[in-house]
């Protein structure tokens, strides 16, 4: 009797997506919080436009700079363990030997069951580390080009996502009614991004967008709030 082939489908981009979601995040929330609070103490539309544009490339330069350091540190921290644990394996074998059988007693398996595995995989030095390094640490080798990509990626889609509380000063001249537009163009943005977000991340989508709604909207009105008192 034909069966259907079982076909497990993993999202295997999860370095990019989170990527994506730091820069969007912070892209969407920190211009809109800046556009609406400028709303409440200048009477000009043009400079929000110049401080949202400022912040805009001061914030994703910072952030794109923040991602390049954070992977290469990543990168950094994996090779500098990986040399440790070959000195390890070649210096300190029966204690690595017997670290790998504890790896797999913890999944229960018996002593006559273990000794051929660890045998197999002491044989090859490379492997062996591979090993260790994934199951003893919980560390695998990033891209070599990780850092800059993370680094464009951030930084790309901070600026995609602080163009939109910015766009409706660019074409509407009433800052009252800029302000208007932009609060409802961001939330609608901050809602989609965070129902998108709940998807890639695997949790619940509504949650995740009304959660991302509430924090910008808060972020923005208090900047609002403060700027108006600020300016009395």
């Amino acid at each position: 009797m034909p069966t259907t082939p079982h076909v497990e489908k993993h999202f295997t981009a999860s370095a990019t997506v989170r990527d994506v979601v730091i820069g969007m995040a912070d892209g969407l929330t920190v211009p809109f919080a800046l556009a609406a609070g400028l709303s409440g103490a200048v009477s000009a539309t043009g400079i929000v436009v110049t401080a949202g544009f400022a912040e805009i490339a001061a914030g994703s330069i910072a952030m794109g700079l923040g991602g390049y350091l954070a992977a290469r540190t990543d990168a950094e921290h994996y090779a500098s363990e990986k040399q440790r644990e070959i000195r390890e394996t070649e210096e300190l074998p029966e204690r690595e030997e017997e670290e790998v059988a504890d790896f797999f007693r913890g999944y229960g398996l018996s002593e006559a069951e273990i000794v051929p595995v660890v045998a197999a995989i002491r044989a090859d030095q490379s492997r062996w580390v591979d090993f260790m390094m994934r199951f003893e640490l919980g560390l695998e080798e990033s891209d070599p080009r990780r850092a800059r990509r993370s680094a464009w990626t951030i930084a790309l889609s901070y600026i995609a996502g602080g163009l939109i509380p910015l766009a409706s000063y660019l074409f509407v001249n009433d800052l009252l009614a800029a302000l208007y537009w932009s609060v409802a163009v961001t939330l609608i943005a901050l809602f989609v991004f965070g129902y998108v977000k709940g998807r890639f991340t695997g949790k619940r989508p509504w949650r995740s967008a009304l959660q991302t709604v509430v924090i910008g909207g808060v972020a923005a009105a208090a900047a609002f709030a403060i700027a108006r008192l600020i300016s009395g």
